[in-house]
């Protein structure tokens, strides 16, 4: 199977009618810095505990070293305290159509799970995009959008261990495989996944609908996770908000918006086993109720937030769960260069 793969996937590079170079004078080679900062303070209605953090400081630079070529890296100075390198990936534009991406970068898969910080509607992601589907990994993948209709097509092959570790030698990969159709203000995405962590191997299956018209985003997401040899019992993720966003002449602050948003999950498995070798559930089954306003300072590419966000939780009355992860106000200070 793996060099099918490649002799396809070389076949379309040789195949590929290769648009003529763009005019040197028409593109920028400097490379493009962005940063986001991310602070907030959390309360535990449930018991009055109360923290501050640094819940991102993230610094890119992209850019090109030629009209068809392009680098990406992007990392994360302070998540909650600790360093991580996310992405760092180069792509060949082979057509205007058709590209081809190698590095470390998120699976194409989902659709809320590719919202960064400067872009969050929420405090917090959504259970499908923190908990059920929060995976980057090192590999290569294709990206082709067809000239015809409003549809793109992204599929790739990855390793299955974590970004921390490049060494390790595998037998197994990871897939991922996302198609997006736009129509209008309307757009719809499906996708699956293929996860090899250890032993057992979880499949995943995601669709979405999302509509975006003047002022109102409205989105709905589901997603379905299967692990092999009934290792662990199937899990469904599901969320779905709405955002309106109005103008607004306070001070500094240029719009104002109001978001609800109502998600859920069933009991979850991230794949890590208990000493007697059984996939432990790292995840318990609950509903969450969130609302919240943003009050922003938007000026083409600079961005600025102040964000009030109410959680409730809904959980079985049997589960265990930490302080942190049940009702809660969070207030963040988000600002985007």
């Amino acid at each position: 199977m793996p060099f099918r793969i490649l002799i396809f996937f070389f076949t379309l590079l040789l195949t590929a009618n290769i648009p003529a170079k763009a005019e040197e004078s028409d593109i920028d080679y400097k490379p493009v810095f962005h940063g986001t900062v991310r602070s907030r303070w959390e309360l535990a209605t449930e018991n009055g505990e109360n923290r501050f953090q640094v819940r991102n400081a993230r610094l890119s630079v992209e850019g090109r070293i030629a009209p068809e070529i392009q680098y990406y890296i992007n990392t994360d100075l302070c998540d909650r305290g600790k360093m991580k390198i996310l992405d760092a990936w180069g792509q060949i534009n082979i057509t205007d159509d058709l590209k081809a991406r190698a590095g470390q970068f998120r699976m194409p898969f989902g659709v809320d799970p590719f919202r960064g910080p400067q872009n969050y509607i929420f405090a917090n992601r959504s259970f499908i995009g923190k908990q059920v589907c929060n995976v980057r990994a090192v590999g290569a993948k294709l990206e082709y959008s067809l000239p015809v209709i409003p549809l793109k097509v992204e599929a790739g092959a990855f390793n299955p261990s974590t970004i921390s570790d490049h060494e390790t030698w595998h037998r197994k990969m990871s897939y991922a495989g996302k198609a997006t159709y736009t129509i209008d203000c309307v757009k719809l995405a499906t996708g699956i996944q293929s996860l090899s962590p250890d032993s057992v191997r979880m499949n995943l299956i995601d669709g979405s609908i999302s509509w975006s018209a003047d002022r109102w985003t409205i989105e709905g997401e589901y997603m379905y996770k299967h692990y092999t040899h009934k290792a662990h019992k199937a899990c469904h993720a599901y969320s779905i908000f709405a955002d309106y966003r109005m103008p607004v002449n306070a001070g500094i602050f240029n719009t104002l918006s109001f978001q609800g948003r109502f998600d859920g999950m069933t009991a979850h498995s991230n794949g890590t086993r208990n000493e007697d070798g059984l996939l432990t559930t790292t995840d318990p089954a609950r509903n969450r109720i969130t609302a919240g306003a943003t009050l922003s300072y938007v000026k083409k590419a600079l961005h600025a937030d102040i964000r009030v966000n109410y959680e409730k939780y809904f959980y079985r009355h049997d589960a265990k769960y930490l302080p942190g992860d049940g009702d809660k106000l969070v207030v963040e200070l988000v600002v985007r260069f």
